[in-house]
């Protein structure tokens, strides 16, 4: 279990935010703020709200980064992230639980500079885990 975890978002690979954001548009969504760069990450982010949770969907910045493998795959919603009042707490249940940390805690400018975290679970399943 995941202690004082609130649903944040989906993450969504794409390689163009504004053909994407056409395709969800007409499920009803529309773009909630500016887009962000993350040098740490190197992916340009940009989230949508509207009919259904919280998307978030990330491009490369151009160079091979931690998208190539989903795209190259096929896949797009690669990533569910949530809010947690105590990362290292959350980071540690999780790998109690049998999670592996595939990012350790770094800022994240699309969160203001708090730190995020990526890591797999035993089912493959990706998290985000973002600081409060």
């Amino acid at each position: 279990m995941l202690p004082d975890a609130e649903f944040h978002h989906i993450g969504v690979a794409c390689k163009d935010f504004d053909q994407e954001q056409r395709r969800f548009a007409a499920l009803g969504y529309r773009q909630e703020a500016p887009d962000v760069y993350d040098p740490l990450q190197r992916v340009h982010v940009r989230f949508l709200v509207g009919g259904g949770p919280r998307m978030e969907l990330v491009r490369s910045d151009g160079q091979p980064g931690p998208l190539a493998p989903w795209l190259k795959s096929g896949i797009k919603l690669y990533h569910l992230a949530y809010l947690v009042k105590d990362l290292p707490a959350a980071l540690e249940s999780l790998k109690n639980q049998g999670a592996r940390v595939v990012v350790a805690p770094v800022p994240a400018a699309a969160f203001g500079g708090r730190d995020i975290s990526f890591v797999m679970l035993p089912n493959l399943l990706l998290v985000e885990l973002i600081a409060q």
